[in-house]
């Protein structure tokens, strides 16, 4: 895939969004139509493949809104960039429901390695940004692996947009 036409996301898990899982949540809504606006943006500017790393939370919201993208503008391909082959088992059964559906909907699974590492998220990461132009980030600028992929992808001079979390 020509990187100049991908776009990668990486954003919270719900633990720390404000709203946690309750997405009826005006925060969570406008941040939702938020992805949705900075996606069609990007595709507008020609980007027609999308990175997602398949974490509950953000990175869900995000390949749910580009999939209702895809549904208007056939052209958009969805990549699952899973960190390790076992990244839901731990996960509640309506959130591993989610995640198997997503994944199976999404036109490319990359599995990044078959087990888990300590860095085996942040290899997923990589992975994302070294195959984008540009990321978009839903960030509330506290430390953690979003901040880490926003920093890496700055390195590498991608575009970044962030989005308010």
């Amino acid at each position: 895939m020509d990187r100049k036409i991908c776009c990668a996301f990486t954003g919270h898990r719900e633990g720390k969004l404000p709203w946690r899982d309750n997405e009826f949540d005006s925060r969570c809504v406008r941040l939702k139509q938020s992805m949705y606006d900075a996606a069609q943006a990007v595709y507008t500017a020609g980007i027609r493949h999308f990175l997602c790393g398949m974490a509950t939370g953000c990175d869900t919201y995000f390949c749910e809104v580009v999939m209702e993208l895809r549904s208007m503008y056939e052209d958009i391909t969805i990549e699952a960039a899973i960190p390790w082959q076992g990244q839901s088992e731990r996960w509640s059964e309506y959130q591993r429901r989610r995640y198997n559906r997503l994944v199976s909907e999404c036109d490319y699974q990359t599995v990044v390695q078959s087990y888990y590492s300590d860095d085996c998220m942040i290899r997923r990461n990589h992975y994302m940004v070294d195959n984008a132009s540009v990321l978009i980030a839903a960030y509330d600028g506290r430390a953690g692996g979003t901040r880490s992929t926003i920093l890496y992808a700055l390195r590498q001079g991608i575009e970044v947009i962030e989005l308010p979390v």
